[in-house]
């Protein structure tokens, strides 16, 4: 049984919602985010780094307190506004290839501390307490968990009708995406979709894993104080079938003293090779591998030599691991070895080529994306994907929705 709840949000005036709302911080290049703030005073990025021209020269202390009192001014200045009563929202994500539905609601920190949500992927202890301290020191968090749930006919039904009144939110953004947003305030409503919940066994974390490992760290720390809202955090719940799965292509600096040759020979041994020359070749489906080296597009197709591979060793991002990465190019640990960098799926296989062209790095390698069966039965199972396995759309935007702590 999921338990999801309504909470009073805090959220941009309808009038400069685009104007506030923004991407990740980490998308943005150093240019861009000194555009951004320094011609957009409405910007959440203002919020979330408020002294972005000295990052460097201030601790993490003193960013937090700057976060939280930067929130309170733009609450001040009538930027945002909060609700009245605990809601639920519907929100809309339309981009130039998908159109993303979901719910925001609070999720439970007994569900996911009795894994009715259920994780795939391992976190970075550092990083979870470091969310943690900003969570505490900020009172604040705009960055939902994207969790899935089974498409459900009844939700989905519900989904379709409410679309069709007018949302408090309808705008459009830089990067030509499309954002409507409706507010779920009726108490029969709010009722109903609790009850739809319920039936839900479990939940899927799609992504944030490190945001609701904070939360419950936060909650272990904190809860004694009896600050109900520590009790959930914040969460987009969206049908399995509606979130798109993106593979993270690699790339490698060095072939371990390899040569071309040699490595070419030590990959046959669990890959049939084909030589594609320039064709900008990807994997069409499980099992197959893209390469590219010493300028030339490679397909690898893996023998699947073992006769009962557990889940995790059927993984392609496993695989390659297993078959090539550890053994013949030495990474032994794919978070931190400074050898290896990672491409999302949706980027252009040419950014792979001209990385790999340009001498930095000499091998890139691309995976078949996974889909959520793969990501469910790893859950099931309590078993963690090796990092960077999944890019997962669709992505929540930054100032539209605040879940005060």
């Amino acid at each position: 049984m999921s338990k999801i709840i309504p909470f009073k949000a805090v959220r941009p005036t309808p009038d400069k919602v685009a104007l506030v709302t923004c991407r990740n911080y980490d998308d943005y290049s150093q240019a861009e985010l000194a555009s951004w703030l320094n011609f957009n005073p409405y910007s959440f990025l203002h919020v979330i780094h408020p002294a972005y021209i000295h990052s460097q020269k201030i601790t993490l202390d003193k960013r937090f307190k700057g976060v939280a009192h930067k929130y309170q001014d733009f609450k001040n200045d009538g930027i945002f506004i909060e609700e009245d009563q605990p809601v639920f929202f519907l929100y809309e994500i339309q981009t130039k290839t998908n159109l993303f539905t979901g719910i925001v609601a609070g999720t439970s920190i007994e569900d996911y501390k009795n894994n009715v949500i259920k994780k795939h992927e391992d976190t970075l202890q550092y990083r979870v307490e470091l969310f943690k301290d900003y969570l505490h020191q900020t009172g604040f968090n705009t960055e939902p968990v994207l969790i899935t749930y089974p498409d459900n006919p009844s939700i989905n039904q519900w989904i379709e009708e409410k679309k069709k009144s007018v949302p408090i939110y309808n705008y459009s953004t830089t990067n030509k995406e499309k954002h409507q947003l409706w507010k779920i305030d009726s108490d029969e409503e709010i009722v109903w979709l609790q009850k739809q919940f319920e039936t839900i066994p479990e939940l899927y974390i799609a992504d944030g894993h490190h945001r609701s490992a904070s939360a419950e760290l936060l909650y272990d720390q904190d809860h004694h104080l009896g600050n109900e809202n520590l009790n959930y955090f914040m969460s987009f719940l969206i049908a399995e079938s509606n979130v798109k799965i993106y593979e993270f292509n690699r790339i490698i600096r060095d072939l371990n003293g390899h040569s071309t040759a040699d490595f070419l020979s030590k990959l046959e041994e669990h890959f049939i090779i084909k030589n594609k020359e320039q064709e900008l070749w990807k994997p069409q489906s499980k099992f197959e591998f893209g390469m590219y080296l010493d300028g030339k597009f490679y397909a690898l197709f893996y023998k699947q030599e073992t006769n009962n591979p557990t889940i995790l060793e059927n993984l392609d991002a496993q695989i390659l691991y297993d078959k090539v990465l550890q053994p013949l190019l030495g990474i032994d640990d794919l978070r931190n070895d400074e050898r290896i960098e990672y491409i999302p799926g949706k980027q252009s296989i040419l950014t792979l080529k001209e990385l790999v062209d340009e001498g930095e790095f000499e091998v890139g390698f691309m995976l078949y994306p996974s889909d959520i069966s793969e990501v469910k039965a790893l859950a099931d199972n309590n078993l963690i994907m090796p990092p960077k396995s999944t890019y997962i759309e669709p992505k929540f935007r930054s100032g539209l929705m605040v879940y005060e702590l």
